[in-house]
């Protein structure tokens, strides 16, 4: 299963949490998501971890966050 890239970087709020959900919406069973942002999207995260979703974030060397999003 192929990985669903959501790239919402110089997207001002609240396109890029828009973008995010759409993408969860569409997200099959075994997939995941990676989701590019230019900051830490904190109340994606905590709507993330109230609907049982995983998630793992990083800052990137461009200072892009990437975020995976997948089930558990």
């Amino acid at each position: 299963m192929s990985d669903i890239l959501v790239d919402t970087r110089g997207m001002e709020p609240p396109e890029p949490f828009e973008h995010a959900m759409e993408a969860l919406a569409a997200l099959p069973p075994q997939g995941r998501i990676v989701l590019l942002i230019d900051r830490m999207p904190y109340p994606l995260l905590r709507l993330l971890d109230r609907d049982g979703f995983r998630h793992e974030a990083q800052v990137r060397d461009d200072n892009a966050v990437e975020i995976r999003i997948f089930r558990p």
